[in-house]
């Protein structure tokens, strides 16, 4: 387990770990930011975070892409409690599983009664490349605080085929096509990370990856 203590910002990238069990607890003012990445990962791939917010005025972001192939699986759970006030969570999760791919997501957010004027969002989103991948996510929010704003949104589709015929009117190839709307879908999951240099190194590891 680790600790943040007052006013501590630690940001972390995590990236193709097979087993990842993470314990955060976070007092007043502290901010925490997880980037945990799956863009070559082993045939089976888990990982559990869990959260608490103890202290007031708290950020926890997470943010995770999964790009999945073969016979590949992965699993990853997030547990957020937010047992102080005023705290903020965002966790941006997505996947793009193609072949026979299969990926598991479960979601908890807990807001306990004393957490008042929390700020909790939770998002969801996967991409089918076949049609023998499978997506299972299982969102879980429960409320015990009246003064919160808290939401979760999960989707799962396809690649856009008004957005792939678009493309091809204007002389862009399908392949190029393809691989432009699936690079546009990862990269915001690395967008916010602080560090320039890492970022454009992952958005070119991701590109390489999609080809």
């Amino acid at each position: 387990m680790q600790s943040l203590s007052k006013g501590e910002h630690v940001e972390r990238i995590l990236l193709n770990e097979k087993e990842l069990d993470l314990h955060f607890v976070q007092q007043q003012d502290s901010v925490l930011r997880l980037f945990v990445l799956n863009l070559n990962p082993s045939d089976r791939t888990t990982a559990n975070i869990f959260v608490e917010q103890q202290g007031t005025n708290c950020t926890t972001e997470i943010y995770s892409l999964n790009v999945l192939r073969g016979t590949q699986t992965c699993t990853l759970q997030t547990h957020i409690t937010h047992s102080g006030c005023e705290g903020t969570s965002v966790q941006l999760i997505k996947f793009v599983l193609s072949d026979q791919s299969r990926g598991e997501y479960l979601g908890e957010m807990k807001i306990q009664p004393d957490a008042q004027h929390i700020d909790a969002q939770q998002t969801n989103r996967n991409l089918l490349l076949s049609d023998t991948a499978e997506m299972r996510t299982r969102p879980q929010l429960e409320i015990y605080a009246d003064d919160v704003k808290a939401g979760h949104g999960a989707s799962t589709g396809q690649l856009d085929d008004q957005a792939l015929f678009y493309m091809q009117q204007r002389g862009i190839g399908r392949d190029e096509a393809r691989r432009m709307l699936i690079a546009a879908f990862c990269k915001d999951i690395v967008l916010p990370l602080s560090d320039e240099q890492q970022r454009e190194q992952l958005m070119e590891t991701i590109d390489r990856i999609i080809q």
